[in-house]
C-alpha cells in the first residue's frame, strides 16, 4: 500500500512539474493568438498577412484553430489560406487537433471545411476518422475527395471499407481519389472497382484505375488490362502496358499480340511474382532495355518521344530567347538558320509539327509577359491545320530582347516593348492546363490534353506566381486532378533544377539543350 501511495505521489509530482513547465508556453501561445486577432484585420497586403499567419506556427494551442477559421474563408487570397493550412497542420499535442476536428464537424462553410481537411491530410492526423467519414457523403465533390485524402493520410487501413463506395462516385474527382487512396493503403479491395473503372468515359478515371492496379498487383487484373490495351490509344496505351509489366514482371509494354500469347499460354497457371522476384525482373528489364533501341513512340520533340494524341506545345518568346547560345558546337549540325535560341526552338517545333500524324490533335502557346494560344482548342493534325501552325510559328519573335535595349536607352521604350518580354511561366502553364484562373473547384480539370511540352530559357519574372518553388507547387496542385504529363525542355543558362522539378512532379521527362 505504501509503495502504491509513493508511486502515485511521484506521478502527481511529475505531472505538476510538467504542468508548471508548460504553463509559460501556453501563456505565450495565448498572447500571440490575442495579438493576431487584434492586428490581422489591419493588414491589407498578401505578404504581411502571410507573415502574420505564419507567426502562429509554433503556437500549439486550440485557440489557433478559432483564430484561423475566418482566414480559411479568404479564397480571394490563396497564399494566405495556404499559410493558414500550413499552421493548422503542425500541431503536436492533442488539444489543438481535437479543436480542429470539432471545428470540421461544426463548420458549414465549404471553404473552411476544405482548408481544415487539407490541414488534416498534410499533418497526417489520425484518431478522428468518424468525423472524416461523415464528409464522404457531402454534396460537394471537392469535400468528398478531400475527406478521402485526409483519411488515407492517417495511414489506417481500416478506413478502406468507408472509402470503397466512392470508387463508384458520380463525379470523377472523388472517384479518382478513392481508387488512388485505396491503392496507397495497399488494400486489395481496390481491385474490383479499378477493373470496372478501366472503361470509364473520363480518361483521368481510367488513369487512376490503371495506377491502382499497378500498385495493388492482382492476377484478376491481367485479362481486363490486356482487353483494355486493345481499346486504348496514345498515352493511355502506355499506361496500360506499364501496369501489365508491373503486375506480371514481363516487359511486353504496348505489344498486344505478345500479351495475348503470354496469357493464352500461362493463364491457368500464372502466379503473381513476389516483391523480391519483381525487383529482380525489373533489374533484368532495365538491362535488356539498354541493349535495344526502343520503337518510335509517336511524336518526338527535342528527343522526347510520346505516344500522346492530344498535345500542347508551349514555347517561350521572352526577351532572353533572342540571345545566342553559348555552346554553339552542340547545335552546329542541326541545320538552324542562326544560333539564336528562338531560331533553334522554332526550327525544332516546325519539324515536329510537320511530322505529326493525322490522328494527333494539337495546339500551341507562345508566352512572354502575355500568353498567346494559337487556337482556342485542340485541332487535328491535318494538312491545313499543320500549314497554319507552321505559318504561326514562323512569325514568332522574341519580345523585348537585347536588340531592343538600344531603343530603350534612346528613350524609345514604346518601340522597345521591354515590359512585354518578361517570363510568365505560371500563366503559360496554367493556360495550357486549361485552368484559366479558376482553380480546381469546378469541372475545368476534365481537360482534353494529356501531354504538354514546355520549353523555356528563363527564370519566371512576371505573373501571379514568380518564385520557382511557388510556380512548381501551384502547377502540381492544378494538375493533381488533370493528370497531364508535363515534359520540360531547357535552353540557356537558367538554373535547371526548376525545370527538372516541373517534369518530375508531373510524370514528365526533362531535357537540357545546353547553354
Amino acid at each position: 500500500m505504501n509503495r502504491t501511495c509513493a508511486s502515485l505521489s511521484r506521478l502527481l509530482a511529475a505531472l505538476a512539474l510538467v504542468t508548471a513547465l508548460l504553463a509559460p508556453a501556453r501563456a505565450l501561445d495565448d498572447e500571440i493568438v490575442a495579438d493576431f486577432k487584434k492586428y490581422f484585420k489591419q493588414y491589407k497586403d498578401t505578404a504581411t498577412r502571410v507573415e502574420a499567419v505564419l507567426s502562429l506556427e509554433d503556437a500549439d494551442s486550440a485557440a489557433v484553430v478559432e483564430a484561423l477559421l475566418p482566414v480559411l474563408k479568404m479564397v480571394e487570397d490563396p497564399d494566405v489560406v495556404r499559410a493558414a493550412i500550413r499552421v493548422l497542420s503542425k500541431f503536436k499535442s492533442e488539444a489543438p487537433r481535437a479543436a480542429l476536428f470539432a471545428a470540421l464537424e461544426a463548420q458549414k462553410d465549404e471553404a473552411v471545411r476544405s482548408g481544415l481537411l487539407q490541414a488534416v491530410a498534410a499533418g497526417k492526423y489520425g484518431g478522428a476518422s468518424e468525423v472524416l467519414k461523415k464528409l464522404l457523403v457531402d454534396k460537394s465533390w471537392d469535400l468528398r475527395r478531400r475527406a478521402v485524402e485526409a483519411l488515407v493520410a492517417g495511414g489506417d487501413a481500416s478506413v478502406a471499407d468507408a472509402i470503397l463506395p466512392l470508387c463508384n462516385d458520380a463525379d470523377p474527382a472523388p472517384r479518382c481519389a478513392a481508387l488512388e487512396g485505396l491503392a496507397a493503403l495497399k488494400s486489395p479491395k481496390v481491385v474490383a472497382p479499378a477493373i470496372a473503372s478501366l472503361s470509364h468515359e473520363v480518361w483521368q478515371v481510367r488513369v487512376s484505375a490503371m495506377l491502382a492496379l499497378k500498385q495493388v498487383r492482382s492476377r484478376d487484373a491481367i485479362e481486363p488490362l490486356i482487353a483494355r490495351l486493345a481499346v486504348e490509344e496514345g498515352r493511355l496505351q502506355v499506361d496500360v502496358g506499364d501496369a501489365l509489366n508491373e503486375i506480371t514482371g514481363r516487359s511486353f509494354g504496348t505489344r498486344l499480340e505478345m500479351w495475348q500469347q503470354f496469357w493464352g499460354a500461362y493463364k491457368d497457371r500464372f502466379q503473381i511474382p513476389t516483391d523480391e522476384e519483381l525487383a529482380k525482373l525489373r533489374a533484368k528489364r532495365k538491362e535488356e532495355a539498354a541493349k535495344y533501341k526502343p520503337e518510335k513512340a509517336g511524336t518526338s520533340y527535342h528527343g522526347i518521344e510520346t505516344p500522346s494524341r492530344r498535345i500542347m506545345f508551349v514555347i517561350d518568346v521572352s526577351g532572353s530567347m533572342e540571345n545566342l547560345v553559348v555552346e554553339k558546337e552542340r547545335f552546329e549540325d542541326g541545320g538552324y538558320p542562326s544560333f539564336l535560341r528562338i531560331d533553334i526552338c522554332k526550327t525544332e517545333l516546325l519539324r515536329t509539327i510537320e511530322s505529326l500524324e493525322p490522328y494527333v490533335e494539337f495546339n500551341a502557346i507562345a508566352f512572354a509577359t502575355a500568353v498567346r494560344p494559337w487556337k482556342k482548342e485542340l485541332v487535328k493534325a491535318n494538312v491545313l491545320n499543320k500549314s497554319a501552325a507552321v505559318d504561326w510559328v514562323r512569325r514568332l519573335e522574341a519580345l523585348g530582347g537585347a536588340s531592343k535595349e538600344d531603343l530603350a536607352q534612346a528613350g524609345l521604350t514604346g518601340s522597345a516593348n521591354l515590359e512585354a518580354g518578361k517570363t510568365n511561366t505560371f500563366g503559360a502553364l496554367s493556360t495550357a492546363l486549361g485552368a484559366g484562373g479558376r482553380g480546381t473547384k469546378d469541372k475545368a480539370y476534365e481537360c482534353m490534353i494529356d501531354t504538354i511540352f514546355f520549353l523555356s530559357d528563363g527564370r519566371p519574372t512576371v505573373g501571379d506566381y514568380v518564385d520557382p518553388q511557388d510556380v512548381a507547387r501551384e502547377i502540381r496542385e492544378l494538375n493533381k486532378l488533370r493528370k497531364v504529363v508535363i515534359h520540360t525542355i531547357a535552353i540557356g543558362e537558367f538554373q535547371k533544377d526548376f525545370m527538372k522539378i516541373l517534369a518530375l512532379e508531373n510524370d514528365g521527362v526533362f531535357v537540357d539543350l545546353g547553354r
